[in-house]
């Protein structure tokens, strides 16, 4: 009774929704990991099971299925999770480590997927280590009777997509496949929010690029390229996995669904061009804010040259006056001296003017 308290003031704490109680063995073994569990016959939320043990014995007689939500399980809560569910030894070690890349991986009459989760990271000013992309990751284990949900990272909940699916009771009667495609939708429609927060950061930092000095701004455009390739590694593997579930056979995938996988398989297509845009869009960006650089500096350098050509004249003038002969021209001339600095005023006004025709200065 006292597993069965802490597993409910778990629940409480993460703000899903109890369920039926469980298995004193179950909670023990998952307390502080287990979000929310439950047993789903005919669409609709079953809670005569006691545990998702017992719901488990249901579901492989055909009743229903279970799904189980985990949140950042250690090694030995997946590895019981493990041992009721038949799961590869393989697939459990990938879903303990994250950091995975996104793929899709069959094991007998299971399926395995890793998708990316990304968050868009609001923010008063784009910085040069401004955060604009937050990744995670979910993990899907699908096979007959049951999914299990693995989620790695402080965003991309699931308790509120099981809530809108136990709205529509048609999308649960699909069975876990169904599942797998709610789940998959809903990352895929996060890609296209942040995407679309991507292209306004996007959009200011190229005005402001184009603006006087804006090459000041180069850190910013590539902290924000560092980003987009951060949702370009949650977006491009996915098309493989979204391929194959589209348009391949698997005995938990009906047809209608697979009809949906290929919906999914759209946005997730147009949402990775756009990304590539972005990729593409920042190097030409980049590129041109490293012209400005040089513009800028060439044009420095040019008014450096001008001015020290300016000062050339009277320096070279004084000089050779400076120097110890008796018989120099007009040096015993009594209006050399005038006609000296007149000669320097003369020489550096037609220099001053001559590069400012010229724009050097």
């Amino acid at each position: 009774m006292g597993a069965t308290r802490r597993m409910g003031r778990v629940f409480a704490r993460r703000g899903g929704p109890a369920g039926p109680p469980l298995d004193l063995v179950g909670s023990g073994k998952l307390e502080g990991a287990l979000v929310d569990w439950a047993f789903y016959r005919d669409g609709h939320r079953d809670t005569r099971s006691g545990s998702y043990v017992d719901a488990l014995t249901r579901a492989r007689r055909g009743d229903g299925f279970v799904w189980i939500g985990l949140f950042q399980p250690n090694e030995h809560q997946l590895a019981v999770i493990g041992s009721e569910f038949g799961l590869h030894p393989l697939a459990l070690e990938d879903a303990t480590e994250a950091h995975q890349r996104p793929k899709l991986e069959r094991y007998d009459d299971t399926l395995f997927a890793v998708l990316k989760t990304v968050r868009y990271v609001p923010h008063g000013t784009l910085t040069a280590t401004s955060e604009v992309v937050e990744s995670g990751e979910v993990m899907i284990f699908c096979g007959p009777g049951f999914v299990i949900t693995v989620r790695h990272g402080d965003h991309g909940e699931l308790a509120g997509l099981r809530q809108h699916l136990e709205q529509e009771p048609k999308r649960l009667a699909a069975g876990p496949g169904g599942v797998l495609h709610a789940i998959a939708d809903h990352v895929v429609d996060s890609y296209l929010e942040v995407a679309d927060a991507v292209q306004a950061d996007i959009d200011l930092i190229e005005t402001e690029m184009f603006s006087p000095r804006g090459w000041r701004n180069i850190e910013r455009v590539y902290q924000l390229k560092r980003e987009v390739l951060e949702l370009k590694r949650a977006v491009a593997p996915l098309t493989g996995p979204m391929r194959a579930l589209s348009t391949g056979r698997h005995p938990l995938i009906a047809d209608e669904t697979r009809n949906y996988f290929r919906d999914v398989d759209d946005h997730l297509l147009r949402v990775k061009e756009q990304v590539i845009s972005f990729d593409e869009l920042l190097s030409s960006i980049l590129q041109a804010g490293l012209a400005q650089v040089q513009v800028a500096e060439n044009e420095d350098m040019r008014r450096i040259s001008a001015w020290v050509a300016v000062l050339a004249v009277p320096t070279m003038i004084a000089g050779i006056y400076g120097m110890n002969f008796d018989y120099i021209p007009g040096l015993t001339s009594k209006y050399g001296y005038f006609v000296c600095l007149a000669a320097m005023a003369a020489a550096c006004t037609g220099l001053y003017w001559l590069f400012k025709r010229n724009r050097w200065l």
